[in-house]
């Protein structure tokens, strides 16, 4: 430093004076800008020198958006706040607080460690609560948003159903049948709605559950049988997934009752028709794109 200072000196021999002059305007409320014009002294290292100590006027000091928000950091870290709780507070980011309270001693646990784990799965609770209730407020809104469909809407959307889901033709094993196989009760509901639309006899609809051997495969009957409002006589016997004991299955508990399997009896002409239809919306989708 003593070498840079005689440099300093060694080029602006009157480097005193430019000091006095310097400190005077800048005591006068001048920017570092307005001293160089009025000194021409262009070099910023010069220029920190001759003003050393001497603090900027105000009116140059910029306004920072955020001040407010770190002295409030600060005054809660010295008050005990966690991190968490002070984001929360501010609602401003963590990196945020870590950066502004970072230099500040870390507080004492207000509570045990017990305390602490209750606090934070009641926290967790109330969190997913409202994630729960912004995720049910969604699916409300689209639901309404849905209204009646009219009879070209349920066609078509029978038919993507079925492609979805439902039995194909194929080159090599002729299967040009409706049969449709799924264990969503809503899809089942669509697509005898579906059925129902074109006309379809319920004596040529037959049913057929499938489900894991190890489940309650009667209730599943029961249950199944209720809700497409069939007698016994249409369901065909329960057909059984056998597995080795390894097997862990997931899909356990009362809600599990296996898939049903719609099949409609001489029903070539109406598969025939839900693969034009589907070859159809194909065509449709692309042009309006």
């Amino acid at each position: 430093m003593p070498m840079a200072n005689a440099h300093v000196r060694g080029k602006y021999a009157d480097f005193e004076g430019l000091r006095e002059r310097a400190v005077a305007l800048r005591r006068a409320g001048r920017s570092l800008r307005q001293i160089r014009d009025e000194l021409q002294v262009h070099s910023k290292e010069v220029l920190q020198r001759l003003v050393e100590g001497e603090p900027p006027p105000e009116w140059t000091k910029r306004p920072r958006a955020k001040d407010d928000l770190r002295d409030r950091a600060r005054e809660l870290r010295r008050q005990g706040w966690t991190y968490n709780e002070i984001q929360a507070e501010l609602e401003c980011a963590k990196s945020s607080v870590s950066l502004w309270v970072r230099d500040l001693p870390h507080p004492e646990p207000r509570c045990s460690p017990e305390e602490q784990r209750a606090r934070m799965n009641a926290g967790l609770a109330r969190l997913r609560t409202s994630q729960d209730r912004e995720r049910e407020e969604t699916k409300r809104a689209a639901a309404a948003a849905v209204g009646d469909l009219s009879g070209r809407e349920l066609f078509l959307v029978g038919a993507g159903l079925y492609w979805a889901e439902g039995g194909k033709d194929k080159p090599y094993s002729r299967r040009e049948h409706i049969l449709f196989v799924n264990s969503d009760p809503g899809m089942i509901s669509v697509f005898l709605a579906w059925l129902d639309l074109l006309q379809v006899e319920r004596d040529r609809v037959r049913f057929r559950v499938m489900i894991h051997e190890s489940a309650d495969a009667a209730a599943a009957e029961r249950y199944w049988a209720s809700h497409v409002g069939a007698e016994s006589r249409a369901f065909t016997k329960t057909t059984l997934k056998k597995h080795s004991p390894k097997t862990v299955r997931k899909n356990v508990g009362d809600t599990y009752r296996g898939c049903l399997v719609i099949y409609v009896r001489q029903s070539a002409d109406l598969y025939r028709r839900v693969e034009g239809t589907w070859y159809g919306i194909v065509l449709g989708a692309t042009s309006a794109t």
